[in-house]
């Protein structure tokens, strides 16, 4: 949708990763309300509608956006975004697979909000970094990321990681498995291979590594914290760089 670029716009941010993205273009300042999760800096000022999942859509209606922004990549969202639409109220839906994706939704809230050039800035040097990244390797390491232990849960072929790895020149363990994410038996953990286990639980508050090492599989894991990987936006950068230092340290020689 097209919103006239009469910044400062009265913005409404329903998912973390839409609030990463507004931090980097600078706009956080316009932000009227936010949900509980995010963090970025410079949401001081906004009301807190609650989680993303629980969004008090009576309160983002009274907070007078002139655009919400949310995001199906959150499951279960599209509640959250039938209510608003049920409501009247402006809104961007983003919904990213992919780390090209996540690049042209920076972009398109950038044009979206009036900060255009700025929009394609913070995506150019994103994309330049995450390539800065890029490894050769005898062989792709293989990498497996974990949304949840109980039941354990982790990215499959259409997720934003399985790009992300390919671009540091590893492998998702699971991009042979279709959907966003799939539950996995501890067999199937074992059946796939991983040189790298990372702990990325998404809404936890502490990363417990130790709980997947107890499991006995022998595989290295380390802990990027849900910012740096569960959110699509600029900070999936945080993450890349912590996997790329952890395959840095891996057994396998290098092309």
């Amino acid at each position: 949708m097209n919103v006239p670029a009469s910044p400062p716009l009265r913005l409404a941010s329903l998912v973390s990763s839409n609030s990463d993205i507004l931090a980097a273009l600078g706009a956080t300042g316009w932000v009227v309300a936010a949900d509980s999760h995010s963090d970025a800096p410079g949401l001081e000022s906004a009301r807190r509608v609650g989680p993303d999942l629980d969004i008090d859509l009576d309160m983002v209606a009274e907070s007078r956006p002139d655009l919400v922004l949310a995001s199906l990549s959150v499951p279960g969202m599209q509640r959250v975004v039938d209510g608003l639409h049920k409501r009247g109220l402006p809104t961007l839906i983003l919904d990213p697979v992919t780390v090209a994706d996540t690049l042209d939704d920076i972009r398109l809230i950038g044009k979206t909000i009036g900060l255009e050039q700025r929009g394609q800035e913070v995506a150019a040097q994103l994309e330049t970094d995450l390539f800065s990244l890029r490894a050769a390797y005898s062989r792709p390491p293989r990498v497996l990321v974990e949304w949840w232990p109980r039941p354990i849960i982790a990215a499959t072929r259409e997720s934003w990681v399985t790009e992300l790895l390919a671009g540091m020149g590893a492998v998702n363990a699971l991009e042979t498995r279709p959907g966003r994410s799939t539950p996995l038996t501890l067999d199937e953990v074992r059946d796939a291979q991983a040189d790298l286990i990372v702990c990325s639980w998404c809404g936890a508050k502490k990363l417990r590594p130790e709980v997947i090492e107890a499991r006995g599989l022998g595989i290295p894991v380390i802990a990027v914290p849900e910012s740096g990987l569960g959110r699509p936006g600029p900070r999936l950068l945080e993450g890349a760089r912590q996997i790329a230092a952890a395959l840095e340290g891996l057994a396998l020689a290098r092309a």
